[in-house]
């Protein structure tokens, strides 16, 4: 089923499309020895998807199915090796990287990782505005109060490094450093997976917070999908590199028509009593 086949399936959210991925590969090549053939690893076959301005598009699917790999050449880490991306009807150029993060941000799984340890957390925010070079120092530190604030981080941990703070208060910063361009799209890859689940309740519905107040467009990239059923308007299920199913987060979750997709619902744990684990969790 190709794109056009899907988006006919449900109603647009709206209109407006604020990123369209078409025909998107991304393959890898690999040396098999001297007298042999390389081979190839698709990591990204042929997808196509449209990302509407305001939603909450989530992206699904098993660990090493090509999340990740799509939501790097999203952010213009990764090349395509076919197709390409647009971004408001415009064609994202990979030599304007610094432009196109202007208004697209991501947020990562690991906190820590993507947090520099050398840097105090205001310095972290306050990066991207020097990096772009927006406003004046005595502007930019006002800035960074604001948006930390903003994320509820207190005043005593701006000077302070991201060892000395906790999972949850590093993934504020992330977030505020995000949202320090005020982007118009955030690429949310796994942002609570490594955090506790009372931490990843007080993130979550601080990112709808946000979405509500900046009126941000989300692309939510996730294995979990019980955050996924919590937060996201449209689900795309990805499979060996491939979108399989897109629906709405409704028809998902109570007629998801797609084999994988049926799979995946049948492997979540659920928290009601006496239902034991799921048949695929059971035979592990």
């Amino acid at each position: 089923m190709n794109m056009d086949d899907m988006e006919k399936l449900q109603p647009a959210p709206q209109d407006d499309i604020a990123l369209e991925l078409c025909a998107l590969s991304k393959v890898y090549q690999l040396k098999r020895g001297m007298f042999k053939p390389p081979g190839e690893i698709r990591a990204v076959n042929d997808v196509s998807l449209r990302l509407y301005r305001g939603e909450t598009l989530g992206l699904v699917g098993e660990s090493g199915c090509g999340k990740s790999t799509l939501a790097k050449m999203l952010l213009g880490l990764l090349a395509p090796s076919a197709g390409n991306v647009l971004f408001n009807g415009r064609e994202v150029d990979p030599a304007q990287r610094k432009a196109h993060a202007r208004h697209i941000q991501p947020i990562f799984q690991d906190p820590y990782s993507s947090l520099n340890p050398r840097k105090t957390v205001a310095e972290i925010v306050g990066l991207p505005l020097k990096l772009h070079g927006v406003g004046n120092a005595a502007e930019r530190a006002r800035q960074v109060r604001e948006i930390l604030d903003l994320v509820g981080m207190p005043e005593r941990t701006y000077g302070q490094y991201p060892n000395q703070l906790s999972g949850g208060q590093r993934q504020r910063v992330a977030i505020a450093r995000a949202l320090t361009l005020r982007p118009d799209i955030l690429i949310c890859d796994e942002p609570t997976s490594a955090l506790d689940v009372s931490v990843q309740a007080q993130i979550l519905n601080l990112l709808l917070d946000l979405k509500a107040e900046f009126g941000l467009t989300y692309l939510f990239i996730s294995h979990d999908l019980g955050v996924v059923e919590h937060l996201v308007d449209r689900v795309a299920v990805m499979n060996k590199g491939s979108i399989v199913e897109l629906q709405t987060r409704e028809k998902i979750f109570s007629d998801a028509q797609h084999p994988y997709t049926r799979m995946l619902l049948a492997s979540a744990l659920t928290p009601e009593p006496g239902k034991g684990l799921p048949e695929l969790a059971a035979a592990i």
